[in-house]
């Protein structure tokens, strides 16, 4: 017995077909479009232009060529703008265009490192300094010759250098003093000027300084004793007695320096007899040119007495001078 077949079995499968098929083409679509979108933002880039106004504007845009980008907005190059990169070029890694004016260059970004950033920053380090310096003291040239024309210089005033106390603003960089700028400053202890006379020459014989050769060593002898360590301490020592035969006050002791320096209670000739193992030339030759220099006029100081720096007192080493050892004052 043969089986009926129904008659609305095949209309049911074809409905059910053609909805698959509906079904599939729409998923399609849905996923090409996707697809789509997700193409275009891939090739969506941000590009700054920066105009020759200096006008910076950023845009998007999935065009890479520099006259496409510069077209789809709206910008027009005048003739007289030039445009970085090329017009007709491709940006690669750079994603910028600049227009400038002419043959005018874009700026260009400077970089610092860390190094030259903390450099930039060191601080200055300001300092008040006081301090105390020299006042340099001056020379004045007296001409006491009356118009002779053979003359010799005496100095009768002995120059000191003063001393004054300064204060300083001081700025430092990196240790490095860069600024200084004078504050206040204070006298604290006067100059005296090196007072020189211009006189007429004494010529005095070798004779009027001593009666023999014996008595030129005795001078030597006696100013190797009395602080002849040097050539200007032997100096000093002589000028004393050049100045006393000078001095009004001293000329009873004689008008030569062998009879000041050999005058009783006065220099160590009549005093003691330690000198006496400086005779003969036993002296260093400082102290024959110290003398010989005395015996043509020359003198380091214009004092006519002196003592030991240990010896003398507080007003005889303010109003005098120390040299050698010696404290010269007075007149």
């Amino acid at each position: 017995m043969r089986k009926q077949i129904s008659k609305q079995a095949k209309p049911e499968r074809s409905v059910v077909s053609l909805k698959r098929i509906i079904v599939i083409a729409i998923i399609f679509f849905m996923i090409t479009g996707m697809m789509g979108v997700m193409a275009s933002n891939e090739r969506l880039i941000s590009v700054k232009i920066v105009l020759s106004s200096g006008y910076e504007m950023n845009v998007m845009t999935t065009n890479k060529n520099v006259s496409e980008i510069l077209k789809e907005n709206h910008i027009v190059v005048l003739n007289d703008e030039k445009v970085i990169p090329d017009i007709d070029t491709d940006l690669q890694d750079e994603r910028t265009i600049t227009i400038t004016k002419g043959d005018e260059k874009p700026k260009e970004e400077v970089y610092f490192s860390a190094d030259e950033i903390m450099q930039s920053y060191t601080s200055i380090v300001e300092k008040i300094v006081t301090v105390q310096e020299e006042i340099p003291y001056e020379t004045i040239t007296k001409d006491v010759s009356n118009g002779s024309t053979s003359t010799q210089n005496r100095v009768v005033q002995i120059g000191t250098n003063g001393i004054k106390e300064v204060t300083y603003k001081i700025k430092y960089k990196n240790g490095n003093e860069i600024e200084k700028t004078e504050i206040s400053s204070k006298i604290i202890k006067e100059a005296v000027n090196k007072i020189v006379e211009v006189r007429t020459k004494t010529v005095t014989s070798r004779s009027g300084l001593h009666s023999s050769s014996s008595d030129l060593e005795v001078i030597w002898a006696i100013v190797r004793q009395e602080g002849g360590s040097s050539y200007e301490s032997s100096l000093a020592v002589v000028s004393s007695a050049v100045n006393r035969t000078n001095s009004s006050r001293w000329k009873r002791n004689g008008s030569t320096i062998y009879e000041q320096l050999t005058a009783k209670g006065q220099y160590c000739y009549s005093i003691d007899t330690h000198w006496v193992k400086y005779l003969g030339g036993n002296v260093p030759e400082y102290v024959k040119r110290a003398v010989a220099d005395a015996m043509e006029g020359k003198t380091n100081h214009p004092y006519t007495s002196f003592r030991s720096y240990g010896a003398s007192t507080a007003a005889q080493r303010n109003s005098g001078i120390n040299i050698g050892g010696n404290v010269y004052f007075g007149n």
